[in-house]
């Protein structure tokens, strides 16, 4: 279905784009296209109109990262320079942790071990959990302030290393759902256990997440974190990493809501590449994991 739509939208918006920026095709100097990682039908599509275009203008390619670009939004948003930084990118899925270096090289310093989807718990995604988790001082959904009251498993909370996993985690929920063995797990009736549940959820993540971004600017000696990915638009994670950033004395870069989830501006880090002229090979390729 992804694949589907961007076959039949992609002509329409680039069409639209170049009406808006007032140019035509034969005055783009490049092309730049986000070849991972994501849906290798979507991926494909792009990658494919790209080489495409490139040859037909005869003009470079640019091979872009969608994880990086998320990254880049922060750069966006400040209108500054802002490298070199520790970069985290935070989504329902994957959780990236990057260094960028002032060549804008961007280098992985650890990976997710496991993902959580979050079945039984998410009704809605991100924003539903955080409306029924609340926040602190402020009331949630119902005028109840709702408290992380279920302890929940912080896994590599102290390990040395870079990384996350969230599968405990999802294991955890299930547990406190169903209890061990249940084979079929139904999502828990509006009321305080529920909200209860979305707050301890929540505040497991977000503990992990600012402890793992505190270890990495120790560990990087840098004193800038940028912060992107549609889970960033979270107000506990944002106000989290806000007073571990006053703490550490790093600043905290995080994108406006309209630029943490995805969008086309995200792209714009093919500037820094086209800068470094760091073309993409003609053979170029839809890679749907991170490398």
């Amino acid at each position: 279905m992804a694949a589907r739509a961007h076959l039949q939208r992609l002509l329409p918006v680039i069409d639209e784009a170049l009406r808006t920026a007032g140019l035509k095709l034969d005055q783009i100097n490049s092309i730049a296209v986000h070849n991972m990682p994501g849906l290798v039908g979507a991926l494909l599509v792009g990658v494919s109109a790209a080489k495409m275009l490139a040859l037909a203008l005869e003009v470079p390619l640019v091979a872009v990262n969608h994880i990086e670009s998320h990254v880049y939004a922060c750069r966006l948003a400040a209108g500054r320079d802002i490298f070199p930084c520790v970069g985290l990118v935070v989504s329902g899925g994957p959780h990236y942790p990057f260094s960028l270096s002032r060549g804008r090289a961007f280098r992985a310093s650890g990976r997710d071990r496991g993902r959580c989807r979050r079945r039984g718990v998410r009704q809605g995604g991100e924003p539903a959990r955080a409306r029924l988790s609340g926040r602190p001082g402020r009331g949630a959904r119902g005028g109840q302030r709702q408290s992380a009251r279920l302890r929940f498993p912080r896994s590599f909370l102290h390990d040395r290393r870079l990384d996350f996993s969230f599968s405990g985690l999802k294991t955890a929920v299930r547990y406190a759902l169903a209890g061990v063995g249940a084979r079929k797990v139904e999502p828990p009736p509006p009321g305080p256990f529920r909200a209860d549940l979305a707050a301890s959820f929540q505040e497991a993540v977000v503990e992990v997440l600012t402890a793992k971004c505190r270890q990495a600017l120790r560990k990087t000696r840098l004193n800038r974190l940028a912060v992107g990915g549609g889970v960033a638009a979270n107000g506990r994670l944002r106000s989290s990493l806000e007073e571990m950033a006053k703490q550490e004395q790093a600043e905290l870069f995080i994108p406006p809501l309209r630029l943490c989830t995805d969008n086309a501006a995200m792209a714009a880090v093919a500037v820094e590449k086209w800068r470094l002229q760091q073309w993409a090979a003609p053979d170029l390729d839809a890679i749907p994991t991170v490398m």
